[in-house]
């Protein structure tokens, strides 16, 4: 059975909470690229990215990590 891939957010590769990085890693791009285009959003659209950022830290969940590495 193939593997599900699920939106969470990335802990190993994160600049403030690992949103970014989790949906990089979802859409199988680069984190660059995501970041980039969120500054922008963010910048053109009056710091709407600000609360939607916030919104999805609290929703999406956080990338479990293995007991022993």
């Amino acid at each position: 059975m193939p593997e599900v891939k699920r939106l969470v957010r990335d802990v190993h590769n994160k600049m403030v909470a690992g949103v970014c990085s989790g949906l990089a890693k979802y859409l199988n791009i680069d984190p660059t690229v995501i970041r980039v285009i969120y500054v922008f959003l963010t910048l053109f659209s009056l710091f709407v990215g600000v609360l939607f950022y916030l919104i999805l830290w609290l929703i999406i969940p956080e990338e479990e990590q293995p007991l022993f590495p």
